[in-house]
């Protein structure tokens, strides 16, 4: 009897030792009092030494400089560690250091400060190669440091001459910015920085920062599981290059852990990577260009099966939910990540002004780039004036990206690079003129508005893994013939001025691959013909054309294909006409607001609801396009998430799209 009395209390006592806690940071405070409302710390990294599962933080108005390090983990998702800023209240967390003291050289608008080392304590930004695999800077010139001046980041140059006679960048987007310059020279005492701030500007009158720290909140140590980050500013972190080899760190970000929501924040002038949700360390850390032996993509397979290891799977990494961001001028990427990000979902975040100065390039590049996007849905965010909008390379499996603005990009809006599939891409609108790189396979493309070029690109040189649905376990691995894809119920359109005309728009460019039937691997394999197309056929005969090759087959119907863009040529259901859409975007003080023009071939086309039923399953990862938990789906909701009529749904992503002009707000700020 009295044992059991004890083990109850002894419960009982751990249990309220355990209840939920509220502490308070503010600039009034100070790291020797409780940290309560009355007696609030002064630092978030003093809360974050006594946080504990199921505890908050509340954060109060100023700027806080430092480097947020969470060191105890959440239990799970109902019982996790939250850090917010005070709802109403301005919290900006900062990676840099206010800089005075500057000096006029003689009558130029060029100044200069020398700072002692001591200044960055033991992380000397400037004194950071920005190096990394895959970034095409060849040199060591570029650091990971920055100047700003009223948080607007400066050009760094490479010369001292260049600050005096700043150049600007090819393809830069931030001409004006590029014409205030930076230099520096690191001694082993000392960091002398020389500054173009602009005609008639004094740099002793205004915000001047550089970067001081790696990062704004992440964890020090891997593992740090269920963390809540909401409602910050978050600014001015010293990033270095983020690639899928080597240890992969943001502005913010979760290190290797599972669980993290980050939400509501706003994100910017990162070096390089706004969010990471990306790889460690251990599994891999830039051998490429260390070592100069195994390329690149080697080094990314070997990462893979060393992370498999180390116990990459559901249980232990990913599942991370970022949501309600607005995330901008990070030179790398918005969103990046390899394997930490598995089963995520990313959320109408704003992510725009990405890789916008061009000082340096390279892969990983995109507003969001993600490897092994395993089971992650990317839905209801705008991308905008990046170079990619969206990349998911490698691994692309039980991907959705669904009910997306893409607008903008330089390079392409969606790219999907050696997957697998089966990714579904559905409700989306594409308006950049280099809509869609297929580099990859086993992709379906419904009801989505594309106004530009599809570019299809087998890639047969490297070989990725794939995997059990909904699983990180690796099946095997293959190459890429290209093909495999679906397109359904989508609008197709072009700019009537674009240079290239239709060249290369609309699904034609798949031609040489044959129109999916029951049986035709089997055909193709033991080279009967009889059921496949007179024309393909000729094309296999001759010899002289990539069909004479094992190809994926296409399923592709109920498309329109407006201005002249052409059709599959083995394509049902297609519908063209010659009819402008004119589709456009105008930014408003509500918001952004989408305008297309349709003509009656809207309601020409047989559609049908798509969805796992008739979507097929994908060649070589042999997966149905599915929910995350194996479900079945249907593509039965439009952009707005209004339900779409069962038996003849509207072409593209708006199922009240009529015939005439058309208006949309499809983002309000």
């Amino acid at each position: 009897m009295r044992k059991s009395f004890i083990t109850a209390a002894m419960a009982l006592f751990v249990t309220l030792g355990l209840s939920a806690r509220e502490f308070h940071v503010a600039k009034t405070g100070s790291d020797q009092n409780d940290g309560s409302a009355a007696s609030p710390f002064l630092t978030i990294n003093k809360a974050a030494m006594v946080l504990r599962t199921g505890d908050t933080v509340i954060v109060h108005e100023g700027v806080y400089r430092e480097w947020v390090q969470p060191r105890n983990s959440g239990a799970d998702e109902y019982s996790r560690i939250t850090y917010m800023a005070a709802p109403g209240e301005e919290v900006w967390i900062k990676g840099s250091e206010i800089v005075t003291g500057w000096v006029r050289q003689g009558k130029t608008d060029v100044w200069k400060v020398v700072l002692p080392n001591s200044f960055f304590k033991d992380f000397n930004p400037f004194a950071e190669p920005l190096v990394g695999d895959w970034l095409s800077q060849t040199n060591d010139a570029y650091v990971v440091g920055e100047v700003y001046l009223n948080n607007v980041s400066l050009f760094q140059s490479i010369t001292r001459e260049g600050v005096d006679n700043p150049v600007i960048p090819q393809n830069t987007r931030k001409a004006e910015q590029a014409k205030r310059a930076w230099y520096v020279e690191v001694t082993d005492t000392e960091t002398t920085i020389w500054a173009n701030f602009g005609a008639g500007v004094n740099p002793n009158k205004e915000l001047v920062e550089v970067n001081a720290r790696p990062a704004c909140f992440f964890p020090a140590l891997p593992g740090v599981n269920y963390i809540t980050v909401k409602g910050f500013h978050m600014s001015a972190a010293a990033t270095n290059w983020a690639p899928p080899t080597a240890f992969q760190q943001g502005l913010v970000g979760p290190h290797w852990s599972k669980g993290w929501v980050i939400e509501d924040n706003v994100i910017s002038n990162s070096k390089c990577v706004g969010i990471c949700i990306g790889k460690d360390r251990a599994s891999g850390q830039n051998r490429w260009t260390i070592e100069r032996e195994l390329v690149g993509f080697n080094r990314e397979l070997e990462s893979i099966f060393q992370a498999e290891d180390m116990g990459w799977k559901k249980e232990n990494i990913g599942s991370h939910i970022i949501r309600n961001n607005e995330i901008f001028d990070c030179e790398q990427a918005g969103i990046v990540g390899h394997l930490g990000g598995v089963f995520s979902t990313i959320e109408h975040n704003y992510i725009h002004d990405i890789n916008a100065k061009r000082q340096y390039a390279g892969a990983e590049v995109g507003c969001i780039k993600l490897h092994a996007a395993i089971d992650c849905i990317i839905r209801n965010n705008i991308l905008e004036n990046g170079y990619n909008g969206l990349w998911l390379d490698w691994q692309g499996i039980g991907t959705r990206v669904t009910g997306n603005v893409f607008f903008n990009n330089d390079h392409t809006d969606i790219w999907t690079e050696v997957t697998h599939g089966p990714c579904l891409i559905d409700n989306n609108v594409l308006l950049s003129p280099n809509a869609f790189l297929e580099w990859g396979q086993g992709s379906a493309w419904v009801h989505n508005i594309i106004s530009g070029y599809i570019t299809f690109h087998p890639v047969t040189d490297r070989y990725t893994p794939y995997h059990y649905p909904h699983s990180t376990k690796i099946v095997g691995v293959m190459n890429f013939p290209g093909g495999d894809d679906r397109y359904f119920n989508n609008i197709f359109t072009i700019a009537p001025d674009s240079e290239l005309k239709t060249k290369d728009a609309g699904t034609s460019v798949y031609d040489e691959r044959p129109p999916f039937y029951e049986g035709i691997y089997r055909d193709l394999n033991t080279r009967k013909t009889d059921a496949l197309p007179k024309s393909f056929v000729e094309q296999m005969a001759a010899g002289n054309s990539q069909s004479s090759r094992f190809q994926l087959a296409m399923r592709v119907g109920n498309n329109v294909y407006m201005n002249g863009v052409k059709h599959y040529a083995y394509e049902e259901g297609a519908v063209s006409t010659g009819a402008d859409a004119k589709v456009s975007l105008e930014k408003t003080a509500e918001g952004i607001v989408l305008k297309i023009t349709a003509d009656n071939s809207i309601n020409n086309v047989k559609t049908q609801t798509m969805g796992t039923d008739n979507l097929g399953k994908t060649y070589y990862s042999n997966g149905y396009f599915e929910n995350p938990d194996g479900t079945k789906l249907q593509v039965d909701h439009d952009f707005f998430g209004n339900a779409r009529n069962a038996s003849s749904p509207k072409v593209g992503p708006f199922e009240n799209l009529k015939t005439g002009e058309n208006t949309f707000m499809v983002w309000k700020f």
